[in-house]
């Protein structure tokens, strides 16, 4: 039997784990902090320590797939927090030797959302599609349900 865990990467994402016997949604792990810039101004960065606890929980085998992060250097603060993120969850993805595979959103969209779906809807879409499909997930304080998609479409395709 293998595990998928789907990241949904970045500081508002969340990590899911699924197999045939278990299913999981967590919040990504994360703690806010003084920016490392001169300005007086916060960050919010990838707890590491709690995030490696929450894989070392992880059922073998396993594959993780993580949504490659947004780069547009006309949003520099979110690339910026996006790339801290995605190294942050790498280090602790290669503390437990857990083989990983990129991928881009609209690989798993395509086949798990419906067509047709616009750009602003898809957090919604999402969060409806992972409701009916997943009913006994606490939903609650969840903005879409991306990471337990992304898994759940990787178990489909028995990547």
């Amino acid at each position: 039997m293998k595990t998928y865990i789907g990241i949904d990467n970045g500081v508002t994402g969340s990590i899911a784990v699924i197999n045939d016997d278990y299913i999981s949604v967590e919040p990504m792990p994360c703690k806010t902090e003084q920016s490392y810039t001169k300005a007086r101004q916060e960050i919010t960065r990838i707890d590491v320590p709690v995030l490696k606890t929450m894989l070392s929980r992880i059922f073998l085998p396993c594959l993780v797939l993580l949504e490659r992060p947004m780069v547009m250097p006309a949003r520099f603060k979110q690339t910026m927090s996006a790339i801290r993120a995605l190294e942050a969850v790498l280090i602790c993805i290669e503390a437990w030797k857990l083989p990983v595979r990129y991928v881009d959103s609209k690989e798993w969209q395509r086949e798990i959302l419906p067509q047709g779906t616009e750009k602003k809807e898809l957090k919604k879409v999402s969060l409806q599609i992972g409701m009916r499909l997943f009913p006994g997930v606490n939903w609650k304080g969840f903005k879409d349900a991306d990471s337990l998609l992304m898994a759940e479409w990787a178990r489909r395709n028995q990547l």
